[in-house]
């Protein structure tokens, strides 16, 4: 009897242990890619954060009353940010816009939201079964890295966000235009020359190791 439970205690050890060892090893996984997004997105580290908090401000900063009586969503990209959904009124989408518009250092915002009903489940699911067809269609697009766009769509309607040349550009809307269910593409596209992009990458870098070397000076600080 003793001998049977050690062994079931064992068991029941090792299976914890593999289990664990596989939760570790998804987190590592799911971590490296998401860095490995971040790396190949023509924006910097800094500006990948601006844009996250840019979309957590804009859900603070956007009345209550709005949130209550309307479906949005925001998404930032470089600095610009674009608003869809759907508001009761003219006077909410308005609000909603104008509260958006008062983040500091926001270059830009595009106010799509159209008067309408709330959205259902089932319109906003095959609205992200889109945006997943579009962004497979990019993958397989020659001359155009799906890293580089931002895709986002709203009643059918895809919006295209992003750092590109403008053959980059032209390619990636005649592809989404082909992807089945699109009503429309909408070209939100910040266009650049061969010679911006390339000096964008450099200004990237330059500020990653500039955050980088601060924050290893500020850990040492700590530290010591």
């Amino acid at each position: 009897m003793q001998n049977q439970k050690s062994i079931c205690l064992l068991l029941a050890i090792l299976l914890i242990s593999t289990q664990l060892c596989g939760c570790v090893a998804s987190a590592i996984i799911g971590g490296a890619a998401v860095v490995g997004t971040s790396m190949h997105d023509r924006r910097s580290l800094g500006q990948q954060a601006n844009d996250e908090s840019f979309e957590l401000k804009a859900l603070q900063v956007i009345p209550q009353k709005y949130h209550d009586n309307s479906h949005f969503n925001v998404t930032a990209y470089n600095s610009d940010i674009l608003i869809t959904g759907e508001a009761p009124n003219s006077e909410s989408a308005n609000g909603i816009a104008a509260a958006v518009k008062t983040i500091p250092n926001v270059k830009r915002v595009y106010n799509e939201l159209r008067v309408a009903k709330i959205s259902t489940l089932a319109e906003r699911s095959k609205d992200s079964y889109i945006t997943s067809k579009v962004k497979a269609r990019l993958v397989d697009t020659p001359n155009v890295s799906a890293n580089h766009i931002k895709v986002v769509t709203e009643h059918a309607e895809v919006f295209l966000m992003g750092l590109v040349t403008q053959a980059e550009a032209t390619a990636a809307i005649e592809a989404t235009r082909r992807v089945a269910g699109v009503a429309k593409v909408i070209n939100l596209l910040e266009i650049l020359s061969a010679t911006q992009l390339k000096q964008s990458s450099i200004n990237s870098h330059l500020e990653d190791e500039k955050n980088r070397t601060k924050r290893n000076h500020n850990n040492y600080y700590y530290s010591n």
